[in-house]
């Protein structure tokens, strides 16, 4: 399965869904997994036969456990990483979006229609685009009104020095926009590629199997050991999924800085 493929899969069944409703699923599936197959073997083979295998076993799951939660740990990282700067990128577009508008205010006669484009964009941001973002795809509306304003932008003609520099700024905005939206919107996909997931997914099968190895004196110690095992590849699980796909499900990034950016342009 190829990246585009992942994300049109999980995007639909994510969007609408609180995390805590993603979370408490992944959890109960992890726990039923670890804990029922640790009670079969052991109900299967017998504890006194398992326990033959505690001390061979038990140094291969310490190898298993340790690659696991390292290659856990540098994909909740990377994708916390990527969730933070598309979060900053949300931020920076409507700022510059506002720093535009009041450049434009600035310019005689010309500004208007920056102005006005500026609105219709930041708007259309706001009311649109998230809901595109959540599934992956990318709002028409909302991309015709940045080419609007970036063609208002364009057909400035500076009058004189002043005017020259506030052509200059007003371009270095609307680049600004530009960019932060591209970063979103390449955000909105996820950035773990497909075949990592699917790595991830095995690990995790693979690691949460390997209790029904053991076998300890004291059965209910057993399981309480695996179910808070499960439990914790589970979350560690979920911070991975919620942080790769920054728009889809609830919460995710907010789209209060373009509200805000339409009460300061107000």
């Amino acid at each position: 399965m190829d990246d585009n493929s992942l994300a049109l899969t999980l995007l639909p069944l994510l969007h609408g869904l609180h995390l805590w409703v993603v979370g408490l699923f992944m959890l109960v599936v992890a726990e039923i997994y670890a804990v029922g197959l640790m009670l079969l073997t052991r109900y299967h083979y017998g504890p006194d036969r398992l326990k033959l295998n505690n001390e061979v076993a038990g140094f291969k799951f310490a190898v298993v456990g340790v690659f696991y939660a390292v290659m856990l740990a540098f994909v909740v990282i990377a994708v916390w990483e990527d969730y933070s700067d598309t979060e900053n990128a949300v931020r920076d577009e409507a700022k510059a979006a506002v720093d535009l508008y009041h450049v434009a205010q600035a310019i005689p006669d010309q500004g208007d229609d920056i102005q006005t484009g500026v609105l219709r964009y930041v708007d259309s941001v706001r009311a649109k685009a998230w809901d595109s973002m959540a599934l992956g795809e990318r709002n028409a509306e909302v991309a015709k009104e940045l080419r609007a304003l970036n063609e208002a932008v364009l057909a400035l003609t500076p009058n004189n020095e002043k005017e020259e520099v506030l052509f200059h700024h007003a371009l270095d905005l609307v680049t600004v926009m530009a960019d932060s939206r591209n970063e979103r919107l390449d955000s909105a996909n996820g950035s773990v590629p497909g075949v990592l997931w699917f790595v991830l997914v095995v690990g995790g099968l693979i690691t949460l199997g390997y209790p029904a190895f053991f076998a300890a004196s004291n059965v209910g110690a057993q399981v309480l050991m695996t179910a808070s095992l499960a439990a914790l590849v589970a979350l560690s699980l979920l911070l991975a999924l919620a942080f790769d796909f920054p728009f889809t499900g609830n919460p995710h990034i907010s789209r209060e800085p373009f509200a805000e950016a339409l009460q300061q342009m107000d």
